[in-house]
């Protein structure tokens, strides 16, 4: 991109702002190339079920299974059949959490996340039943009949032995002795823009929903990339080139440079594909967490691509009616996910679970970019290390070390 440590930073914060959009927007046009065209080779449309808005969806019973009593049965039976065998967590499975009935039906659902609309909603799980290690290997054994691989979120060597956490609770600790740490809004009650997390499948099971406000939002990449290879080619450009993404303060690699947008072309197997991969907070800081000043700051054309894709994103979403119980999953290669504001009732605070998951049968090729990340979360996994807090912690990149 050219972008030197002579640069500075853009204006522009982890908070979107349409008239410092439009400005940058306007200013820019003198700059750009007046006919540009998508980089070589990328699709000017893409097609299919992943592609969708607001207005292709009428009813939430189009994305939401709800269990019945058979069902909730069957995980109870499950629950006692895994404790019975007086393993690790990390030792759930779809064997050690066996569900004769269901396991088929939450196969259907994967291949919904693979190549149809691509999020799902699993509702009815009664939290008020179980304490929390029980909901966590519900989740964790539920969810394995949907992806059976599960990634690390963090990581630390303890006593010369790898752990490797595998759930983060989204909750908000501002008001605790974690509070001058955080450094992404999952922590707090301020409100998500919209992003991607890592990995292909990003899971949440609401333990307890906000008193007011916190409504889960979702937008499909792949429509916001045909608006942009429509409108803004140009864009589409900027989003294919490297961008430096910020290490958070680690002395031995500062910053790392990949892509925001990544094209894998048809094979005899696979459909073309577009995968981005992205959150602001990265290129803008947060709170306790600002962007590192010894790295390249991002160009103008940058900070205009990244609001290009919150607007439209916005524009297209789709909102979840989250409720207790329920558990949300994503294709975290298609859709980009977002939170509003919230306001917790005293005793009462919005409190979610999450998984990164990946399903071997179903999983897209990952682009060549993402591979090392994606090792980082999926590669090699052992039962012995992995690790499931009960209470909420800050993980690793989302907060001061």
């Amino acid at each position: 991109m050219g972008a030197t440590l002579t640069q500075t930073q853009p204006d522009i914060s982890y908070h979107p702002d349409f008239e410092k959009y439009q400005i940058r927007t306007e200013r820019l046009k003198a700059v750009r190339a007046p006919n540009s065209d998508l980089p070589a080779g990328f699709p000017e449309q893409l097609t299919g079920p992943l592609v969708w808005e607001k207005k292709d969806f009428l009813d939430e019973r189009e994305w939401t299974f709800s269990l019945n009593e058979s069902h909730l049965e069957e995980i109870q039976n499950a629950l006692q059949h895994f404790k019975s065998l007086n393993k690790l967590i990390g030792y759930v499975s779809q064997t050690t959490f066996p569900l004769p009935t269901l396991s088929p039906i939450l196969r259907q659902q994967a291949h919904a996340l693979s190549s149809g609309r691509g999020f799902f909603v699993l509702r009815g799980l009664p939290v008020d039943n179980y304490t929390t290690e029980e909901s966590i290997i519900i989740y964790a054994g539920t969810s394995s009949h949907i992806a059976s691989n599960r990634g690390r979120q963090d990581n630390k060597i303890i006593d010369g032995r790898k752990q490797s956490s595998m759930l983060n609770h989204i909750k908000d600790l501002s008001k605790t002795k974690e509070a001058g740490n955080i450094g992404a809004p999952a922590y707090t009650t301020d409100k998500q823009v919209f992003h991607t997390d890592a990995g292909d499948i990003v899971s949440l099971f609401c333990l307890q929903t906000a008193e007011r406000g916190g409504e889960s939002k979702l937008a499909s990449s792949w429509r916001v990339y045909n608006e942009l290879a429509r409108t803004r080619p140009d864009l589409i450009k900027t989003l294919a080139e490297d961008w430096a993404f910020d290490g958070y303060g680690n002395k031995e690699q500062p910053y790392t440079v990949r892509p925001l947008l990544h094209y894998t072309p048809a094979t005899e197997k696979n459909p073309e594909r577009v995968v981005i991969q992205y959150a602001r907070r990265g290129f803008t800081g947060f709170l306790h967490l600002p962007r590192s000043s010894n790295i390249p700051p991002i160009t103008e054309a940058q900070a205009e691509a990244l609001d290009a894709l919150h607007y439209l994103a916005e524009k297209f979403s789709v909102s979840l009616d989250f409720q207790r119980g329920d558990v949300q999953y994503i294709n975290n290669l298609s859709i980009f996910h977002a939170r509003d504001g919230f306001v917790d009732a005293p005793g009462g605070e919005r409190h979610l679970l999450r998984l990164w998951l990946r399903d071997p049968e179903l999983a897209w090729e990952t682009p060549a970019a993402l591979k090392t990340r994606w090792d980082e979360l999926y590669k090699n996994v052992t039962e012995e290390e992995q690790v499931f807090p009960l209470e909420p912690r800050i993980r690793g990149g989302a907060g001061k070390a």
